[in-house]
């Protein structure tokens, strides 16, 4: 199975048939577009739930988990975003599809530590629902590690990336760093933050790149600092991308991918070199 993701994601792989996705979704129209594109495209046969007593059903009738749930915000039977709070708390992952959408509403969502957000505003949305859908599945694939001597930072990036469904290793300084890259060369992302005590980012980067090239590692720079010359210099130094916190979650994730799909694809490229 071959696929190609509104924004340039690239899987061919194994079909899904054996996930167990619920759409809760009252819309015949929607419904019909989910249910045709992701049988289509991944063999996955979805669960449609029109409303909240569906919903507690199709969760109470099965033993099997859930693997993903598709939510609207609103049903019928919980229109005030009764559904989605059913879904958080029985700490199902969760992508919320929705034509609902305002400042407030989406820190409302994000701070309810869902999947990812979906706006039906466009005539790609089912698409990117089912791009957002297949990332969802296959990211348990890349191995990311964490690299900051706050334990506060690392928590926070590690629950983040951990919610899309990454596995992830965290280090607490640039030496440790170098250990668990050296035993885990599966590792495909490494977050890192510039100040730190040992070994600071620029020299972990420089150490890395010694050894590991970017069709094997990628790696994104993170800071504080107001000094937007930082990334300049990571970036000489052997980084691949650079963000100043605070983060935005989308912002955040959108960097994740691009890096990870660009490692793929340079991966890709490599092998049909070799077997030529």
């Amino acid at each position: 199975m071959a696929f190609l993701g509104i924004s340039g994601m690239q899987y061919s792989g194994e079909m899904f048939a054996g996930a167990r996705i619920i759409v809760a979704e009252d819309s015949n129209v929607f419904t019909s577009m989910i249910s045709k594109r992701l049988k289509e495209l991944f063999d996955i046969d979805v669960e449609i739930c029109r409303n909240f007593e569906d919903l507690q059903l199709a969760y109470d009738r099965s033993s099997d988990p859930i693997t993903l749930a598709i939510s609207n915000i609103n049903l019928p039977g919980a229109e005030n975003g009764e559904a989605l709070e059913y879904l958080v708390d029985l700490s199902i992952p969760t992508i919320v599809f929705t034509g609902t959408f305002h400042d407030g509403m989406r820190d409302k969502l994000m701070a309810k530590d869902i999947v990812d957000y979906i706006l039906k505003d466009n005539i790609f949305a089912v698409d990117l629902l089912a791009e957002s859908i297949c990332r969802f599945l296959t990211n348990h694939r890349h191995h990311v590690l964490i690299v900051d001597d706050s334990a506060t930072a690392r928590a926070l990036l590690s629950s983040r990336l951990k919610r899309y469904n990454f596995r992830v290793s965290v280090a607490e300084s640039g030496g440790k760093a170098l250990e668990i890259l050296k035993a885990n060369r599966d590792i495909g992302l490494m977050i890192t933050d510039y100040n730190m005590p040992d070994i600071d980012g620029f020299e972990l980067t420089r150490r890395i790149r010694a050894n590991i090239g970017s069709h094997e590692l990628r790696i994104i720079g993170v800071s504080s600092s107001s000094n937007r010359l930082l990334s300049a210099r990571f970036l000489k130094a052997g980084g691949n991308d650079f963000m100043l916190r605070p983060f935005i979650d989308e912002e955040f994730y959108c960097r994740v991918n691009q890096n990870l799909d660009t490692l793929l694809q340079i991966q890709s490229m490599r092998k049909e070199r070799a077997v030529a």
